[in-house]
């Protein structure tokens, strides 16, 4: 008998490894689940508490308008100054996107996850790219909350995943990403 030989038609073999074993080994420390929740109230609050006086403008002028004969006046004039109030709101609001869109381009953390020391990293433990981080964990994520009946189902759902023993929620595994302490 022949002994046996390895064939020379086979297709070459090669060692796949993992890239997130060095999550599983320890090499990352994820973050806190109360650390990533406070940093994205601090984020919401800082974004979109920059327009929060043009619509205490408006309200206000909403409210006085039908309490008397001159309430269109009223009105009018309070729209009158909601636009400098819009005008402020507007550009303090740029003012924080793009000091977070800076941060997470530089970084991968926003102005809040920098306060807290926390940061978004793809699964190996690489950067991630602004553009992966705003269109796959914001944008998408964003997109399937409008979807009707569905999205406020998908919300309380993307929530929930925190607390899986990953602490990744449905936008982490969309962008392919983890939020682990800077």
């Amino acid at each position: 008998m022949v002994p046996v030989t390895e064939n020379a038609y086979a297709p070459p073999r090669s060692t796949v490894a993992d890239p997130a074993s060095g999550v599983a080994e320890g090499q990352f420390q994820l973050a806190d689940r109360g650390t990533r929740f406070g940093a994205a109230v601090v984020d919401g609050l800082l974004l979109f508490g920059t327009l929060a006086p043009a619509y205490v403008v408006v309200f206000r002028g909403m409210m006085t308008s039908g309490k008397s004969v001159t309430g269109a006046v009223a009105l009018l004039t309070a729209l009158g100054h909601t636009g400098l109030w819009v005008t402020i709101g507007g550009i303090a609001f740029l003012a924080v996107a793009m000091t977070n869109a800076v941060l997470v381009h530089r970084h991968g953390q926003s102005i809040a996850k920098r306060w807290f020391g926390i940061k978004v990293v793809r699964k190996d433990g690489s950067r991630a790219t602004l553009g992966r981080i705003f269109w796959l964990r914001n944008f998408v994520n964003g997109l399937c909350g409008y979807i009707p009946v569905v999205g406020a189902f998908y919300g309380l759902v993307d929530l929930l995943f925190i607390f899986r023993a990953d602490r990744r929620c449905c936008h982490d595994f969309i962008a392919d990403t983890i939020v682990v302490r800077a």
